[in-house]
């Protein structure tokens, strides 16, 4: 495996299904308004994202269906694993993807959720969905790069 620069990020929690699932076409760092319970259940790496998705709401996005699980230690002012979350970016990167998602029917899904530093930071991505032949497309093409990767490590 090759390694990878050293951003300062530590991932949470990945979306591997969503990469094979859809085609993604644009990809967009986010902030998210968390509750001090949350960012504590994220340190102990609990978070799901399999579910999730984006939807403007009063011209905010909002992140839909992400379960961050209770805390284990917290109280009665523990928050609620399902509620939606306010995606913070900028307003201009904002207007630009409403506008696209109403067009052109595309839809907005985490990839993945991670720290840097203290911060919590959510990467988004403005999909369109694949047609089975795509998925199939798509696998043979991974396959393909995985044989010659193995052709090319026998030769040396």
């Amino acid at each position: 495996m090759g390694s990878k620069p050293d951003d300062g990020r530590r991932a949470i929690a990945t979306n591997r299904r969503a990469r094979h699932e859809y085609e993604v076409l644009d990809q967009l760092e986010c902030g998210v308004e968390l509750r001090g319970t949350e960012v504590k259940s994220l340190r102990a790496g609990r978070c799901s994202l399999q579910e999730g998705y984006g939807a403007f709401r009063r011209g905010e996005l909002w992140l839909h269906g992400v379960t961050i699980p209770e805390y284990e230690h917290g109280n009665v002012y523990n928050h609620e694993p399902a509620r939606p979350r306010k995606l913070l970016a900028h307003r201009r990167e904002l207007d630009a993807w409403s506008k696209r998602v109403r067009e052109r029917g595309l839809t907005i899904v985490p990839l993945q959720i991670y720290f840097q530093g203290a911060l919590v930071k959510v990467t988004v991505a403005l999909v369109r969905g694949k047609k089975h032949y795509d998925k199939r497309q798509s696998q043979r093409e991974r396959d393909d790069r995985r044989d010659m990767e193995r052709a090319l490590s026998r030769r040396r």
